[in-house]
């Protein structure tokens, strides 16, 4: 098996790769767009009527009314405020830790997990693709080292084929940039509406204690 074949064997096999990659990386964007959807409360309104339902049970006095609110409720903010409610005894600095330390684990971390290898995708995308077009041209023009006779346009052909995995490897790469932007933003606004919210019931619980 000389050098030529090789190349152009693993010159084949670099599109089952990019293939690969970049399902792998759409495998994330669904799983991290849908985790984000489960997480969140929706919109800043929806937001704000959670908030005030959860705060004037507090104001009551009703803890017991304001558990119930946030029981069985798998939207980050509403679980975490039931964590912090059932936790109330607690020291507030303490209380404050425990609350960060699940957020960052259970909400943060698995966000992280999946934005992460969706950047190793669009790093992946192109280095793949310039591998598999190094590997085509390698096995081209060792084709004409070769002294055989070889028409101009079957070489041109090959050539062509081998810069397609330079375009399949940007065509994941594009695509999957933006998709990455869209979610560090929800990410950064979810981030936000949870520190904001767990701001306003630790605050309150410190004030009662």
């Amino acid at each position: 098996m000389d050098a030529n074949y090789l190349a152009a064997r693993l010159g084949d096999a670099c599109y089952v790769f990019l293939a690969i990659n970049f399902f792998w990386g759409l495998y994330h964007v669904v799983l991290c767009f849908r985790r984000l959807r489960q997480l969140s409360l929706g919109n800043h309104k929806k937001q704000a009527e959670f908030m005030e339902a959860l705060m004037q049970r507090l104001r009551d006095g009703q803890l017991e009314a304001a558990v119930e609110l946030c029981a069985d409720d798998v939207r980050a903010l509403p679980a975490l405020t039931h964590l912090a409610l059932t936790n109330r005894r607690l020291k507030h600095d303490e209380l404050r830790q425990v609350v960060m330390e699940i957020l960052q684990r259970d909400v943060m971390g698995d966000l992280e997990y999946r934005t992460s290898w969706i950047a190793t995708t669009i790093k992946s995308g192109p280095l793949l693709g310039l591998f598999g077009t190094v590997l085509g041209m390698m096995a081209a023009f060792g084709r004409i080292g070769t002294g055989e006779k070889v028409e101009p346009h079957q070489i041109a052909d090959e050539i062509s084929i081998a810069l397609v995995c330079t375009a399949m490897g940007l065509a994941t790469a594009i695509p999957f940039n933006f998709m990455l932007a869209s979610l560090n933003v929800r990410i950064r606004n979810l981030q936000d509406s949870l520190g904001s919210g767990l701001v306003r019931v630790l605050e309150f619980l410190k004030t009662t204690k």
